[in-house]
């Protein structure tokens, strides 16, 4: 297949190129300045310039495509993630963005998009376990996200397939990661939270396979991510990366200046991925977290 990925530059890109191409298909990766494509490149994928939210680069990018793979996100790192307005440009390319694309792939006859999506959308569960039919928390922060999945289910709508792929947070060789990590390397606090809360996490080499088993999936929201753990053991594996035996956490005053954001970040959520290795037969590479995943 010719895959359109957007977001082909960012963490979740980076792992796909490289797990499109072993599995045969050939990437066209949506880029939005020279020294991105030149990223793209030397990963062996055709670079294209054009944006999310402008229709024309996107219906020149999807010729001769087979299908789109909507990966284009800009996640704010640190205390940059606090600030007010942080979400600004994350927010309009899912509310605005995923409409765009959507179009432009029923308008080009693209029958298939890949839409990413996060299982921070889910309620808070505490313990018990959290699959596709727990129901979605539509705050402020997470309405951006279910309104993406929305403009992606229009391409089903219109006689094609939409996959929905719920991940868990990202921990690896990321920027948010590595932020973490120099936090935990100087003692100072990481941890968001319950200590005895759930985390879903998911490695990038995980989102690159999974991309591709979405290929053959179903129409669906799917979670994906490695086994959950307690956000204590996702506290001091950072630590141990960092050459420390436990982490720390932060005070709980830290939620009430900048709750909507952070609240979201500590839900308790142990989510299943097992749908996703039934349909899709995807497995994770990266089943359990541990030190190694901080250490590149």
């Amino acid at each position: 297949m010719r895959i359109l990925l957007t977001g082909a530059n960012g963490v979740m890109g980076r792992a796909t190129i490289p797990a499109l191409q072993n599995a045969g298909h050939q990437v066209v990766g949506l880029v939005r300045s020279p020294s991105a494509a030149r990223l793209v490149q030397s990963a062996g994928a055709t670079a294209i310039h054009g944006d999310v939210l402008d229709r024309d680069s996107l219906m020149k990018a999807m010729r001769g495509c087979d299908a789109v793979i909507n990966f284009a996100t800009q996640v704010p790192v640190g205390v940059r993630a606090m600030l007010p307005g942080s979400l600004t440009r994350i927010n309009r390319i899912r509310t605005v963005g995923a409409g765009v694309v959507a179009d432009a792939a029923i308008e080009s006859g693209v029958g298939l998009m890949v839409q990413q999506s996060l299982s921070h959308i889910y309620v808070a569960r505490g313990d018990e376990w959290i699959d596709e039919s727990t129901p979605i928390d539509v705050t402020m922060v997470t309405e951006p996200l279910t309104v993406a999945e929305h403009h992606a289910q229009r391409v089903e709508e219109a006689g094609g397939v939409t996959v929905r792929l719920r991940y868990g947070l990202i921990c690896g060789d990321d920027p948010n990661s590595q932020f973490l990590v120099r936090r935990a390397r100087k003692r100072r606090p990481i941890g968001l939270g319950d200590p005895d809360s759930w985390m879903h996490v998911v490695h990038p080499l995980d989102v690159g396979t999974s991309a591709v088993a979405a290929l053959g999936a179903p129409s669906g929201a799917y979670n994906v991510g490695a086994e959950p753990l307690k956000r204590v053991d996702y506290v001091n594996a950072i630590a141990r990366a960092a050459g420390h035996s436990e982490g720390r956490f932060f005070r709980r005053w830290l939620f009430s200046v900048t709750a909507d954001k952070l609240e979201l970040l500590a839900r308790s959520q142990r989510v299943t991925s097992q749908r996703f290795m039934d349909l899709a037969g995807w497995k994770p590479v990266r089943p359990v977290l541990t030190p190694e995943w901080f250490r590149g």
